[in-house]
């Protein structure tokens, strides 16, 4: 009997899942692209429709079309097998509750909640009033699952208990706390707007509170649960994706009031920031990397909708920073002063938000508008002004023709002089040489950990599942010697991790040959990790001492992974 995974693979060929997500060249028998995962120029990255795998030549990714979606759309294997058997019209078997992983547990549980909170919603007539008097309709309503929580202190504790869920994982859900009482309810008195993964499943809440007591925050955010990262998801992004990518560019906007308006209004293609770190002024810039992922892969192009306030400009400006290192084309939507994108929507009318789209302008132009209109026409102000809050944005940009183009922009339009503002550029470009290194490390680690953990989660799975059993087909001993440091942090997952490779190696097919490759790869990533730190010793020696023993190092390390490549061109 054919597992899910192998009906999948049937039904769907990776030509057919990649090109869904980027655009593909025909290369003879095989098609190749921009590699997803890694920011490149030239094409790198071939897909083999015979095999039914990719590889990326410039950063090493690889896999089939679950590793894909998985990688793509920032999922865990079961929410990629969830989305592409949709795709395939393969039908899911229910699970046994008894074997059911813990993170599996937890989307059932923040299911259950979420119907709760619906139900309350429809027997709520003050609730649903306020929400069409802000301009939502029943079918956002309903199409975003909008709940409401009754200022009670155990209503939700109650009936999830009711429904068979213990104490302990309504918490771990980040549905309740515990205190020396007992159990109470995180969220009471809110409006609930349920935040989901890529796939549709609901992983954390954002709930506002309904009547202010002038004491409880405006909204609440569930904490970072198993299920609930929040450095890696944005609001509305299982709904906004497919319009990304049609549209070719994405709208970021601050909270789930705009981003609901915005898709009612007829823009798809809209995330919101709210319940997750990016607008968080501490928050690191491999979060804010890993929140860009899915966006930046589906379109390059971003238009910040944030409020026209002070704290709406500098989220702008932080985002901005990381979003052009990245090489994104960013614009800023002109949103009058004073208003938010909800507000425009709601009170002056979805022309006036397609406008503002329309009209949006490159995040450079938008700042020097701005530094202008700040400084009326003293040009020695203005000149000092450009250095310190425009031309840090310009270092940023990784073409040359776009800085020369934007420092004749910034010239005619402040009176600067061009070779004015190429001195100070220089001068900024040495100023801030550190951190444009720690944003290219940051950017390269978000890259590396593409590439690596896919594979020590599946080598692990199949350890984690060969050891449990009587009749064992591989040795599960040299991967856990070889996977020894990073055993600790999949332990949580153990359960879904032999649930994925139960899946794909039920029949035993390909097992040893798989777990050979891909200890090599995993051989080849480690290897590729101590050379870039050989190389960052190298470059930060300060003088001769230590740079021949460094040097022997880096050979050594070359020479092993030249042994691991010709290895597979012998084979």
């Amino acid at each position: 009997m054919n597992s899910p995974v192998q009906k999948i693979k049937e039904r769907l060929g990776i030509e057919e899942i990649v090109s869904s997500y980027i655009k593909l060249e025909k290369t003879g028998k095989n098609l190749k692209a921009k590699c997803p995962f890694h920011n490149e120029k030239t094409p790198s990255f071939f897909i083999s429709p015979d095999r039914g795998t990719y590889y990326c030549f410039g950063c090493g990714a690889k896999g089939d079309i679950f590793t894909f979606v998985e990688e793509f759309e920032g999922l865990d294997f079961r929410g990629a097998l969830k989305l592409l058997a949709g795709r395939a019209g393969v039908i899911l078997e229910s699970y046994n509750q008894r074997e059911e992983g813990e993170k599996e547990k937890l989307y059932r549980i923040t299911e259950e909640a979420s119907l709760f909170f619906e139900k309350n919603m429809k027997n709520n007539a003050e609730v649903l009033s306020y929400l069409k008097n802000r301009g939502l309709n029943d079918e956002s309503i309903k199409n975003f699952r909008i709940g409401f929580v009754k200022n009670d202190w155990r209503e939700s504790y109650s009936y999830l208990t009711g429904r068979g869920f213990r104490d302990s994982e309504l918490e771990k859900a980040g549905l309740v706390k515990k205190t020396e009482k007992g159990y109470y309810d995180r969220f009471r008195g809110r409006i609930m707007f349920p935040i989901s993964d890529s796939s549709g499943r609901i992983i954390a809440f954002s709930g506002r509170i309904f009547v202010d007591d002038g004491k409880s925050a405006k909204y609440l955010n569930s904490p970072e649960t198993p299920i609930f990262n929040k450095s890696s998801v944005l609001f509305g992004i299982d709904k906004a994706k497919e319009a990304i990518r049609k549209n070719n560019f994405s709208i970021l906007v601050e909270g789930q009031m705009d981003l609901i308006l915005a898709h009612q209004a007829g823009f798809k293609n809209t995330v919101a920031s709210s319940g997750t770190a990016m607008a968080d002024s501490i928050v690191s810039k491999e979060n804010i990397i890993n929140n860009l992922g899915l966006i930046t892969r589906l379109s390059k192009n971003i238009v910040l909708a944030y409020d026209a306030d002070k704290a709406g400009i500098k989220a702008s400006e932080r985002f901005a920073k990381i979003a052009l290192s990245l090489g994104m084309d960013v614009k800023v939507a002109d949103i009058p002063e004073g208003m938010d994108p909800a507000d425009l929507i709601s009170k002056v009318g979805a022309d006036a938000w397609r406008e503002s789209i329309r009209n949006s302008k490159h995040f450079i132009e938008f700042m020097l508008a701005r530094i202008l209109k700040d400084i009326s026409s003293d040009k020695r102000k203005a000149g000092r002004e450009i250095k310190e809050r425009l031309l840090p944005f310009v270092n940023d940009l990784e073409s040359a023709i776009e800085k020369s183009h934007f420092i004749t922009l910034i010239s005619n339009k402040s009176g600067v002089p061009e070779n004015a503002l190429i001195d100070d550029l220089k001068k900024v470009e040495s100023e801030l040489k550190y951190e444009k290194e720690d944003t290219k490390i940051a950017i390269e680690n978000v890259e590396k950990k593409l590439r690596k953990d896919p594979i020590e989660r599946r080598l692990l799975g199949i350890a984690f599942w060969q050891e449990g059993l009587k009749d064992k087909k591989i040795n599960p001993e040299p991967i856990f010697k070889k996977l020894e440091k990073v055993i600790e942090k999949y332990k949580d997952i153990k359960e879904d991790l032999i649930y994925e490779v139960e899946e794909f190696y039920s029949n035993n097919e390909n097992l040893e040959k798989d777990v050979n490759e891909m200890l090599l790869n995993i051989e080849e990533e480690y290897l590729n990790e101590e050379l870039m730190k050989k190389m960052m010793e190298l470059q930060n020696l300060n003088g001769k001492e230590g740079e021949i023993e460094i040097l022997k190092e880096i050979n050594e390390l070359s020479k092993k992974k030249e042994e691991i490549k010709n290895g597979r061109l012998r084979k």
